[in-house]
């Protein structure tokens, strides 16, 4: 069992802000800097595309544009988009840019809605990457000489090895368990007392909860900062994290095709959304139906084109990803993105209405009785669709107060999404727990 916490419940504070003298050069320069830099790099980025990445010529060709024609930032929205459908028919190597004595490693994603898309690294690949990982860790309150206990899965997926990587080259100890093996996270996460945790919001939650199976107070824990990220979660989300655990939780933001983790993370000291490291990534927002460009502040869909990858560049590549770009906080060169609210590739369509899970998570987590396990089931028993949110109740909830929680989350699904639901109020620990990426919808219909 570990000893008290050093910060009483409630009482944990923020570090001091990075001063001037800790942040990279281009966390420090003035928007006008930042855009003759990324000028630069994204000529040479459409120049190493064309001549290396044949797919991508190809669809200059036929949209009749050629690196020479950019002339200014704004004259990438000539250029066609690059898709996971484009990276699925170049498996395995068509979208490599570099000779493969250059690749020092391969990432590949999970391949669950399609063919596998394949990352390739170079040797100056993953020193960038390691150095925005650590950028991110610094900016979520972490620092040189403490430990950072990753969660997230090693392997194939880019989440274990960026922030390993990362962690250590900020200088920190990394307790490498990657995903599972939940009472062993536990035992762990007591005895080596790291300060902070890389992992999945859904799956520290799981944590949380062997923690108090175990009989320990997860608020007593040492970990003061968890860097969250690898699927949609809510500012609810956020706020059931930090109660129970008393520690700031960030977001990261990051995928496969563009690095991995690393391309966009909250800073600790105002947690308004991710700042986009706009020195290494160019992010715009479009219509996620025909593709035009969105100005910043309207929501659409995320589009990035990376400025400095050599083993696969990437030039506007669509993420599914919804979201919005605004100015930047703590970080005033780099805009910020508005938390992920889902993906249009997840998006459910029921009965003509349109919503996503992290809407159904939002009057789940308000409801006292309720924890914020859940999934949602579609069927079609009939002619029209049907959609039950299946939940956990928290441990100790009579029966009764089940019921009535049960009424109350169907009513605010309806009032909030307009569709309504059957809800199914089950018990602790019923649904199956995800080490990684959580699934929230099980499609049943034809």
């Amino acid at each position: 069992m570990t000893d008290p916490s050093p910060h009483p419940a409630g009482a944990r504070r923020l570090g001091p802000a990075p001063g001037p003298g800790m942040l990279d050069p281009m966390e420090r320069a003035d928007r006008g800097m930042l855009e003759e830099h990324q000028l630069k790099r994204l000529r040479w980025t459409l120049a190493h595309a064309y001549a290396h990445q044949p797919f991508y010529r190809r669809k200059c060709e036929a949209a009749g544009v050629h690196p020479d024609d950019l002339d200014s930032l704004s004259d990438l929205r000539r250029f066609p988009f690059t898709t996971k459908q484009d990276l699925r028919d170049a498996y395995p190597y068509g979208a490599l840019a570099v000779p493969h004595d250059r690749v020092l490693r391969l990432h590949a994603s999970s391949g669950t809605t399609g063919r596998a898309t394949v990352a390739g690294y170079t040797r100056g690949d993953l020193d960038i990457w390691s150095d925005l990982v650590a950028r991110c860790i610094r900016a979520s309150g972490g620092r040189p000489g403490e430990k950072v206990h990753v969660a997230y899965g090693y392997g194939l997926f880019t989440g274990g090895l960026g922030a390993h990587y990362g962690a250590e080259r900020l200088g920190c100890t990394v307790i490498p368990v990657s995903g599972g093996q939940t009472a062993r996270q536990v035992q762990l996460i007591d005895d080596l007392r790291p300060e902070t945790i890389m992992v999945t919001p859904s799956y520290l939650l799981t944590i949380a909860d062997a923690m108090r199976e175990q009989g320990i107070d997860p608020r007593a824990s040492s970990m003061r900062t968890a860097i969250l990220g690898a699927e949609p979660w809510t500012e609810d989300m956020r706020a059931e994290i930090e109660e129970a655990f008393d520690l700031h939780a960030v977001d990261i933001y990051g995928l496969s095709e563009v690095m991995g983790p690393g391309v966009a993370n909250e800073c600790v000291e105002s947690k308004d959304g991710p700042h986009v490291f706009e020195d290494h990534f160019l992010p715009e927002t479009v219509d996620p139906v025909d593709g035009a460009p969105v100005p910043d502040g309207g929501e659409g869909e995320l589009v990035f084109t990376s400025l400095t990858k050599e083993a696969m560049p990437v030039v506007r590549y669509r993420t599914r990803d919804l979201s919005r770009l605004l100015p930047g906080t703590a970080r005033p060169a780099f805009r910020r993105m508005e938390r992920i609210g889902g993906r249009s590739d997840d998006m459910i369509v029921l009965r003509g209405v349109n919503l996503f899970p992290t809407q159904v998570e939002e009057q789940v987590l308000r409801v006292p009785a309720l924890s914020p396990h859940f999934q949602l089931v579609l069927r079609r028993p009939g002619r029209l669709d049907e959609m039950t949110v299946r939940v956990e109740a928290r441990p100790g909830i009579a029966e009764q107060e089940r019921t009535r929680a049960g009424a109350a989350l169907a009513e605010a699904v309806r009032e909030h999404t307009g569709v309504g639901a059957a809800v199914e109020v089950l018990d602790p620990g019923t649904l199956e727990r995800s080490t990684g990426k959580v699934r929230r919808t099980i499609d049943e219909r034809p």
